[in-house]
């Protein structure tokens, strides 16, 4: 018999997950990813420190591709203006668009994605606390750096302060860029939609955002080519180590939540065909021409059960 899925059985037996309780899981994480950018702001002159260490490190090794991408974003408008809005939202925009994507779709594949996302970001509040660092656009003008959200605020919803609202850029922890989960986090959605998109758009798509968002970052004077990387790191991290959190939240759930009771079998008596004294089919199941060891529909009282049949002698059938 060729193998099937059985839902809740073997590797299938992960928690039905249901919208109401993700939902609130999700807002929790996110809600200590954003008290994490605020609480941990560290001392100013250490994350300006940070920064130009970083920065040193990018030139000794010949990788400081900020400086000529944020003069190209400064000097063409029409380059910068939609890198600024890509940077300002599409990091909170598509990334819930593929969590809902892969919770519709399939509930093991979402929650191994979800586990990994959430695993990543937390790993980089870490980070964010360890080395605070002051990004490329805080540093003073004379490290040659333009703050690109304050050069065109006036397109978007942003103020001159951060990517925030007009008015809100102060209640943010600017010096929470290393390590960049708008890199980290836009890694996760492009592997996603390689993986699962089932379509050349999609993995294109895949291919390109995280890409895309990385050249954003940089040119826009937001992160060091090193906030990339130390991202793309975390993510890393986090694939690693979300099968671990997932086989730990199975056991804290098999702890404190009572398993449900498995609903009865029927009886067998009721639920299996007798064939011969201590033979019976699997539940369900019938053989051809076979009746059940009650009286058939047509059987009289007192017959055999050899003659409640098809009325052919028993040599016969």
């Amino acid at each position: 018999m060729p193998h099937t899925d059985i839902p809740g059985t073997g590797a299938a037996s992960a928690p039905r997950l249901r919208w109401w309780t993700e939902l609130p899981l999700i807002l929790l994480v996110y809600g200590f990813y954003t008290a994490g950018r605020l609480v941990a702001r560290g001392d100013v002159s250490g994350a300006v420190d940070n920064g130009l260490s970083i920065l040193r490190i990018e030139k000794a090794l010949y990788l400081n591709a900020e400086h000529p991408l944020n003069r190209l974003f400064t000097r063409e408008p029409w380059i910068g203006v939609p890198a600024d809005f890509w940077y300002a939202s599409l990091h909170y925009l598509v990334t819930p668009v593929i969590l809902v994507w892969l919770f519709r779709s399939r509930t093991v594949r979402y929650r191994a994605a979800r586990t990994w996302l959430m695993t990543s970001t937390l790993i980089g509040l870490v980070g964010f606390t360890l080395l605070p660092t002051c990004p490329p656009r805080l540093l003073d003008a004379s490290h040659g750096f333009v703050d690109t959200m304050a050069q065109y605020s006036s397109y978007g919803w942003w103020g001159g302060a951060a990517s925030a609202p007009r008015g809100m850029g102060e209640m943010t922890n600017q010096y929470a860029a290393m390590p960049s989960l708008h890199v980290g986090w836009a890694l996760w959605c492009g592997v996603m939609l390689w993986r699962h998109g089932g379509t050349r758009l999609a993995k294109a798509a895949g291919v390109a955002y995280p890409l895309i968002t990385t050249i954003v970052v940089m040119g826009t004077a937001n992160h060091y080519f090193l906030d990339a990387v130390a991202g793309a790191a975390v993510m890393g991290v986090g694939l690693l180590l979300a099968p671990a959190v997932t086989r730990t939240s199975d056991r804290v759930r098999a702890r404190f939540v009572p398993a449900v009771a498995p609903v009865p079998a029927a009886s067998s008596a009721a639920g299996s065909s007798i064939v011969s004294a201590g033979c019976q089919t699997s539940a369900g199941e019938r053989i051809p021409r076979q009746r059940e060891s009650r009286l058939g529909a047509g059987a009289e009282p007192g017959a055999s059960p050899k003659d409640a049949g098809d009325g052919a002698p028993a040599a016969a059938r």
